[in-house]
């Protein structure tokens, strides 16, 4: 998704706006571009398609000086991703500019009007038509108030926003405003600050104020920041979440890349998220706000989820049927919010799981069955996030940032989240006793050491990685529980890498993907010792027997196993199987990581992919 920063202050605007856009290179883009109020009451500007790094080149020779400005990163949506349709957009005069997060559904209508109107629209974005709108209401009924001129172009917009704005004639203010994309602002000694997300803001601010959907902000030169809703009132008591991490958890610290930093940190996030879990009454789960009673009715769980969240769905629709025996229904959220027959009754869960709390397609879901009657709980890693402000309940999977685009220590975390999900209901539907639930939570616990473990092992991941790296495609095969983490093994080789890998549960590879296999096709088994562990070994072995080249994750000591495969990814023993997946991930995000930076990929930035999906 693309990315905001704006400030205005006493200090140069340039400098901490293009440190800032590095803070969200997380996020993905293609093209980057700042605009600065400058001394001599004009707009000044820089702009492209690439990195960050070329804007910056550019930047330093363009002399950009002023204390207010606005930047941003584009990921492409209306418009190729070219030096004319990256932000900022101005308007015609030259004296206003632009930055845009989301999508603007109405804006061919839009854009003829203004047309006809004699506005000369030079991009091919939906994002340009926000500047006239504003340059009209600027020109007209709003001369004088930034903050009207933004408001009265708002109305005339359908769609998604995040928007900040500045104009040469109202210098030292920004303006931003905020519909269904996040948008945060921070008041300061040195300035105000906007950004589409906390990361900017984590060096200069210790709490933020999110906007909600409607709301207004003006930011003024002095730090001041004034909050309106969509009539205009001052916001007597903005919404505040404080930034519960210190900036450096966004930084390298040493680490090549990272993803390399944050596959290691997942122990210390999982641990983080287990503590003080296990209380006098039980789980404590106490950010669901159902009591054990409302728990105890429920009779259906849907699960609703994106890309590496819906993998964690899977994992949790397992445990929850296994542990509490209620029915889990899991659904792609995209195609979710377009089926027309969705079954709820008065004790229906919903449980929406996002990264970022603001995946577009989950929120329309999560907003369609609270519109129903459902309780909506969501699993997510970002504080104050719109799934968390939405939801009934919130369970934070405190994995800290997560700046590679491809989730590692996340996903880990939101499946563990899952585990503790599923024990509480296990707990309150009567399906497990108070010594049955301390076990399973002891299993939780055990995990840190054990992916601690399999971190130490990466040399085996190295290894196996030149398998892939001349390679076409590949294949993943897992049973049972694991034929998800095949999945998900299978996405982020495709992520990071870009070598098409396709993932099938192991017994469905006699169904056509054996048609694939020839000799040195490379194939990952997820093979632990578990209920299916030789039927698995059955499909290794057609593997094998038609030349394909097959690595195996397989828990130690399993000979059998490592007698017929090329490479083995060894894992410790893991007390409950359904937990194993936890586990044997670890070592497929190494694998594909190596694999990526053999082929000469960028890990953290993968081309084409955006860490939070923010638009339908």
């Amino acid at each position: 998704m693309c990315g905001i920063v704006g400030y205005t202050g006493r200090n140069q605007a340039v400098g901490y706006l293009l440190e800032g856009l590095k803070t969200l290179e997380y996020r993905g883009y293609d093209s980057a571009g700042v605009e600065v109020v400058g001394t001599d009451g004009e707009l000044h500007g820089v702009k492209c398609a690439g990195r960050v790094a070329t804007l910056v080149e550019r930047c330093e020779t363009a002399n950009l000086v002023g204390t207010a400005g606005i930047a941003h990163t584009r990921w492409a949506t209306h418009g190729a991703p070219t030096d004319k349709n990256s932000h900022p957009h101005r308007d015609c005069t030259g004296r206003i500019a632009i930055v845009h997060n989301g999508i603007i559904e109405n804006f061919r209508e839009l854009r003829s009007y203004l047309q006809r109107s004699g506005h000369t629209i030079v991009s091919d974005t939906d994002s340009e038509v926000i500047a006239h709108l504003i340059e009209d209401a600027w020109a007209g009924p709003c001369k004088g108030d930034l903050v009207r001129a933004v408001r009265h172009a708002c109305r005339r917009l359908e769609g998604s926003w995040a928007l900040a704005v500045v104009c040469a004639d109202a210098p030292g203010q920004i303006v931003c405003a905020r519909n269904g994309s996040p948008l945060v602002v921070a008041s300061t000694e040195d300035g105000a600050y906007a950004a589409s997300d906390v990361t900017p803001l984590a060096s200069v601010a210790s709490h933020v104020i999110q906007l909600e959907n409607g709301q207004f902000a003006r930011l003024e030169a002095s730090g001041a920041v004034e909050v309106f809703d969509e009539e205009g009132v001052p916001v007597a008591v903005p919404t505040t979440i404080d930034i519960d991490w210190d900036a450096s958890a966004a930084t390298l610290g040493g680490y090549a890349d990272f993803m390399a930093k944050e596959i290691a940190e997942q122990p210390e996030a999982i641990e983080r998220l287990l503590a003080g879990r296990m209380g006098e009454h039980g789980v404590f789960l106490d950010e669901l706000s159902l009591t054990k009673e409302e728990l105890a009715a429920i009779d259906r769980v849907y699960l609703i989820a994106c890309g590496t969240s819906y993998h964690v769905s899977l994992i949790a629709r397992t445990l929850i049927q296994t542990w509490a025996k209620v029915q889990v229904i899991c659904d792609y959220a995209s195609e979710f919010n377009y089926e027309q027959d969705v079954l709820v009754t008065p004790n229906t869960l919903c449980v929406v799981i996002t990264q970022s709390g603001e995946t577009a397609d989950t929120l329309t879901a999560a907003r369609r069955m609270r519109g129903m009657g459902c309780k909506v709980f969501a699993i997510t890693n970002v504080l104050g996030s719109t799934a968390a402000r939405e939801s009934d309940g919130t369970l934070y999977v405190q994995a800290g940032p997560e700046v590679c685009v491809a989730s590692t220590k996340a996903y880990t975390a939101q499946m563990v989240a899952s585990a503790l999900l599923a024990l509480r209901l296990a707990e309150a539907r009567g399906e497990m006793d108070r010594s049955e639930v301390e076990r399973h939570y002891r299993d939780l616990c055990a995990l840190p050491d054990l992916i601690r473990e399999v971190i130490s092992r990466a040399w085996q991941d190295k290894r196996a990685a030149a398998l892939f790296r001349r390679a076409h495609s590949a294949l993943f095969l897992g049973r049972g529980v694991n034929a998800t983490t095949a999945l998900e093994g299978a996405l982020k080789l495709k992520e990071i890498s870009y070598l098409h890998a396709e993932a099938y549960p192991a017994g469905e590879m006699k169904h056509g993907p054996i048609a694939l296999l020839e000799p040195g096709f490379p194939v990952v088994a997820i093979v632990p010792e578990d209920r299916v562990h030789d039927k698995t070994v059955s499909n290794i072995q057609e593997v094998i027997a038609r030349g394909a080249t097959c690595v195996a994750v397989a828990t130690d000591g399993d000979e059998a196993v490592a007698s017929l495969v090329e490479h083995v990814l060894w894992i410790p023993p893991v007390s409950d199987e359904l937990l194993v997946p936890i586990v044997a991930v670890v070592h497929l995000q190494m694998l594909a990581r190596y694999v990526a930076r053999a082929r000469g990929c960028d890990v953290d930035k993968p081309r084409n992919l955006a860490k939070s999906v923010t638009v339908e």
